[in-house]
């Protein structure tokens, strides 16, 4: 299934490491329509820029500080240190909008973005905004900024977030699935964009590579006759596509902390995201109660 995962470097494209499902990405995944993602890492004084086009975009910094030009006003997105320290600005563009980012110190910035017909206004949404949910209990903690999701943004189709979890958790758990338009559920492709990184106070041993190999594993099963099968590890800049199908877990490896962010959308009348737990393994969700939430979460500046 090379087709639905893109280790590091595979989906690059001109001044993208990652291009995928937006109007000029030249790596093209046959039935993928509905959601894009691209990823650029600047130099001090870099820019990348997006053309106008039908597509709805946030753009996310992952490490460093940007200013966004839309329409010719200049939106500063104060970034942060990396995507394991807390929430950061975004900025929602609408669609039909031609944009340049730009970056004084360099760093890395994603651009999640959906096909769109709708027109919503350019906005700002700034760290302190952005809902924060600590979501599961135990091991299966990890922390949710809902900076793109219906109930804090208005949008057209997307739906996006960002997730960390802590080494060793366990998120994107029970298996869960949204590849049908029914009573309780909505048919979304999505996105999983990876970065990982060597968890603060892990005692690495002397004489070790400290840190030259984080990883975490990913989990994509068929939930009808369509076949998906994605069992691997991921490590920064990979990108995971889950067209329908069951998906989870997602595991940080022991030692290792990893992010995603998760850019969902379909073809349905409703901007929602509803589930459908796999039957086998839905019940967890009842052993977390009276759990505590990992005491390392939340990740902030």
């Amino acid at each position: 299934m090379a087709e639905w995962v893109y280790p590091y470097g595979t989906a690059a494209d001109g001044d993208w490491q990652v291009s995928l499902g937006a109007h000029d990405s030249s790596t093209r995944v046959e039935g993928w329509a509905h959601t894009g993602l691209k990823v650029a890492t600047l130099a001090p004084g870099g820019s990348v820029s997006l053309d106008a086009a039908a597509e709805e975009r946030i753009v996310v910094p992952l490490e460093g500080s940007f200013t966004v030009t839309v329409d010719g006003e200049e939106h500063e997105l104060r970034g942060r240190r990396s995507v394991f320290h807390g929430a950061t600005d975004v900025l929602y563009t609408g669609i039909g909008k031609a944009a340049t980012v730009r970056t004084a110190g360099g760093g890395r910035v994603a651009v999640a973005l959906a096909p769109a017909k709708a027109e919503y206004p350019t906005r700002l949404v700034r760290a302190e905004e952005t809902p924060l949910e600590l979501r599961g209990a135990g091991n299966c903690s990890r922390q949710v900024h809902n900076f793109g999701t219906p109930a804090a943004l208005e949008a057209d189709r997307f739906i996006v977030c960002e997730v960390i979890t802590p080494a060793g958790n366990w998120s994107s758990y029970p298996p869960h699935k949204h590849d049908e338009e029914k009573d309780g559920e909505t048919a979304l492709e999505e996105i999983y964009y990876f970065e990982t990184r060597l968890a603060e106070g892990s005692p690495v041993p002397a004489g070790s590579p400290a840190g030259t190999d984080p990883l975490g594993y990913v989990r994509v099963s068929a939930s009808d006759e369509r076949p998906i099968d994605i069992c691997g590890e991921v490590r920064t800049g990979d990108v995971v596509l889950v067209p329908y199908g069951w998906h989870g877990p997602a595991m940080a490896a022991p030692g290792y902390d990893m992010y995603y962010l998760n850019v969902m959308a379909g073809p349905g009348r409703v901007r929602e995201w509803l589930i459908s737990d796999d039957e086998h393994h839905g019940w967890v969700r009842t052993t977390w109660e009276g759990v505590d939430v990992d005491p390392r979460l939340p990740f902030t500046a």
